[in-house]
């Protein structure tokens, strides 16, 4: 994500590096969305540069690859596990294990992601995304059992604020045909939840709808919980700067929460 094209000059120094951009974004965030790892497991070296460029209180929330989740299914998916984490081993304890399940993984499927959560191995945080209906209905509480009985968080992906009214912009039409239509869930499983949200193209409308979680979060954070919340927009090409807003906003309400790094300045101040 921290590669993303709308940042360079802007979030990222154009003259940075494609393998050092992770440094300049850790300067804006303190927790980034590992996307690509669904797509194919990257290089063990690879993440070596990661963990090099990052301090020691960074997150990585590293998503099972594409194959393990959608196409096998949580099941007969012990090689490509064993590859996965050997590949992300040098994040240590910052990697969440993000689980996004299809929407056709439902009720029935329980048991087999309990199965598959408790065998990794212990100590990793593990972090799972449905988006079957179901869930979110009746069988909320068969979904909760398995997640506790795995020490496993269930990650909310709130869109609520985005299908508010219909598309106006590309990228909010593209959006409006991929991503999921479920309600928000506040409810924390564990110590350290982790959120997504989506907001609209409008500056306005994303701050308004992430009102109820700023008081969400405020209260995990008076409870002793440490979450990780990721703020999305159609085109994300304001994504640091709304998520330092968010920030923001939760520390109004909990003065004693940290504050942010504080970013390098992306381009020298010159008049030539």
């Amino acid at each position: 994500m921290w590669t993303h094209k709308a940042w360079a000059g802007r979030f990222v120094p154009r003259s940075v590096a494609a393998g050092e951009r992770l440094r300049a974004y850790a300067g804006w965030c303190n927790a980034v969305e590992g996307n690509t790892t669904f797509y194919a497991t990257p290089a063990r070296d690879t993440v070596s540069t990661w963990a090099r460029q990052t301090g020691p209180d960074f997150r990585f929330v590293v998503k099972l690859p594409k194959v393990v989740t959608h196409e096998r299914r949580l099941a007969g998916v012990e090689v490509e596990m064993r590859a996965f984490l050997d590949a992300i081993e040098p994040l240590g304890d910052r990697a969440v294990l993000w689980t996004q399940l299809p929407a056709s993984f439902g009720p029935s499927d329980v048991d087999g992601l309990g199965r598959f959560l408790r065998r990794l191995p212990a100590g990793l945080r593990r972090a799972v995304e449905v988006r079957h209906p179901d869930f979110y209905a009746g069988s909320t509480s068969l979904l909760e059992r398995a997640l506790a009985g795995a020490a496993a968080e269930w990650v909310p992906f709130d869109t609520t604020v985005f299908f508010a009214s219909p598309p106006v912009s590309e990228a909010e039409q593209d959006a409006w045909v991929k991503k999921p239509r479920l309600p928000r869930r506040t409810r924390a499983l564990t110590d350290r939840p982790v959120v997504r949200y989506l907001g609209r193209d409008s500056v306005e409308e994303t701050v308004e709808g992430w009102r109820p979680w700023t008081e969400v979060v405020a209260g995990w954070l008076r409870e002793g919980r440490s979450p990780t919340i990721f703020l999305h927009t159609p085109d994300n090409d304001d994504a640091p700067e709304l998520a330092r807003r968010f920030h923001d906003d939760v520390r109004a309400l909990v003065p004693g929460l940290d504050p942010l790094p504080e970013p390098e300045p992306v381009e020298p101040a010159t008049l030539f």
